[in-house]
């Protein structure tokens, strides 16, 4: 019977192999972005089905089919170029910059003064220079526009989306771009970004399983290790999102034993994409001294900042380069300029969604802290990140990628449809007219999901206790823990 079992896992798991495959190789994100969504349909479905067939394998056997298949996922987002964002390119660009000695926060790529360091690859010329990832550069402001069309060094066409502006990426992920560019042979292009991503993907497998071996189910990293999201957002397109992801997870493995180094892990994330930093409130569940907080959050700040300061010395220019620029574009400062905060949006004035989020996130990071269990932080961490995405409503999907890895810790598997969300916001909206509605509803039926598993595992565990007495705040954030095995998730311009 286990061998039938493992094997049906297994054949499931060769299946959504084959299906990422090809829709890895699909080319449809403008053209035909209806057609991709179908493609990205059928690979959750079959993940669904996959994690499902695993649930009924032997924790012991399970471990190496996660981490084999793990590896085989992966993979198959090294088949093609990037099919869906152009962060990658700018990654390159920016390790490029820094072997040639000069700070990437000091110069936007269009600058003349990078003009040495272009080739026909990053900066197409003539007939290559068609299509939707190779756009014509916007005019820069009228003080830095040369006094010709044909000045030396001006820039008409590139790969890199938002080439006008300087870097946003934090210094750690800046010290990976180099790394990744001096140890790539000429010519490689973005495969080595692609197979870094793979590695890295695979070694946040392998953290999972063992933090999980001894504080939950190891079959719980399959929602990581097989999950459509992660060989189409942290292979294929390289988003380095993935290296915070794996500082995040090692950082709340370590933190409920040993504080300054989980605080110190948790610091690199932060330096890595600055949104990490959601996780803190997690790691801070059930401390209640003022000197084991510290002991968390001195490290991780102390961490972040260090990071900076090689660039700092290095940099004549600010190290923070587009970030408040790029918070004002994705209208994250004005509800009524973008299209974020959109299920508050339902049912609050535009004016007040901004408010209303930071109260609503307050009061459940004072809940993670106050209620939370401190054996077991990814939970309070899950609950904080989804929140934030439920009211955020972000339309890049490779965002999910921290919320993806915190599920496989805690195994809420209804929080993978916020997940979901976020990629049919990204990809499948575009196949209608109003995007907008498109993104809402996914968001609106990915917060319902929660709801409805969160009342489920509340009424289970009051039936479980013979109906007496309610759930404290703590059991709710440890309700999917090893006592409560979770079933298999339903499939229904970038930074």
């Amino acid at each position: 019977m286990i061998v039938l079992r493992t094997a049906l896992a297994g054949g499931l798991l060769a299946a959504l192999t084959t299906v990422l495959v090809c829709t890895v190789r699909q080319d449809g994100y403008y053209a035909d972005p209806g057609g991709l969504s179908w493609w990205y349909a059928a690979s959750w479905a079959l993940f669904a089905a996959a994690v499902l067939a695993l649930r009924k394998v032997p924790p012991r056997h399970a471990v190496v089919l996660v981490l084999a298949g793990s590896a085989l996922v992966a993979a198959t987002g090294l088949v093609a170029q990037a099919r869906t964002s152009t962060d990658a390119y700018r990654y390159a660009w920016d390790g490029r910059v820094q072997a040639a000695g000069i700070s990437p926060y000091d110069h936007a790529p269009a600058d003349r003064a990078l003009a040495p360091l272009r080739d026909d690859w990053l900066f197409p010329t003539g007939a290559a220079c068609r299509g939707p990832a190779r756009a014509p550069v916007p005019a820069p402001p009228a003080a830095t526009r040369p006094d010709r069309e044909t000045a030396p060094g001006t820039l008409h066409c590139t790969r890199l989306n938002r080439p006008t502006v300087h870097t946003i990426y934090p210094p750690v992920a800046e010290v990976y771009f180099l790394g990744v560019h001096v140890l790539s042979p000429d010519g490689t292009r973005l495969k080595p970004l692609q197979i870094g991503g793979a590695l890295v993907s695979v070694a946040i497998t392998g953290a999972l399983l063992l933090i999980l071996r001894r504080r939950g189910d190891p079959r719980n990293a399959a929602y990581w290790a097989w999950c459509p999201a992660v060989p189409i957002e942290a292979v294929n397109n390289a988003h380095v999102d993935v290296l915070g992801v794996l500082f995040a997870v090692l950082g709340l493995g370590l933190v409920a034993r040993r504080r300054v180094a989980g605080g110190a892990l948790i610091g690199a994330a932060i330096a890595v994409k600055l949104m990490p930093a959601i996780v803190l409130p997690g790691a801070l569940s059930g401390v209640r001294r003022v000197r084991d907080a510290a002991a968390i959050l001195v490290p991780a700040a102390a961490v972040t900042v260090l990071a900076y300061v090689p660039y700092i010395l290095l940099s004549d220019g600010s190290v923070f380069g587009y970030l408040g620029g790029y918070v004002e574009e994705e209208g994250y400062d004005d509800a009524d300029a973008g299209n974020r905060y959109a299920l508050l949006r339902l049912v609050l004035p535009p004016s007040w969604a901004l408010p209303a989020l930071v109260a609503a996130m307050l009061v459940v990071c004072a809940y993670v802290v106050r209620r939370g269990d401190p054996e077991r932080p990814w939970s309070g961490a899950l609950l904080v990140t989804g929140t934030a995405f439920l009211l955020l409503t972000p339309g890049y999907s490779w965002y999910a990628l921290l919320l993806i890895a915190l599920v496989a810790l805690d195994g809420r598997w209804e929080w993978l449809l916020v997940a979901v969300a976020g990629a049919a916001k990204y990809v499948s909206s575009k196949a209608f007219s109003d995007s907008y509605a498109v993104g809402t509803t996914v968001y609106a039926v990915a917060g319902a999901a929660v709801l409805i598993g969160a009342l489920v595992r509340h009424r289970s565990r009051r039936s479980g206790a013979g109906g007496g007495g309610g759930e404290s705040g703590r059991d709710y954030i440890q309700a999917s823990g090893p006592g409560s095995p979770p079933s298999a998730p339903t499939a229904s311009r970038s930074t």
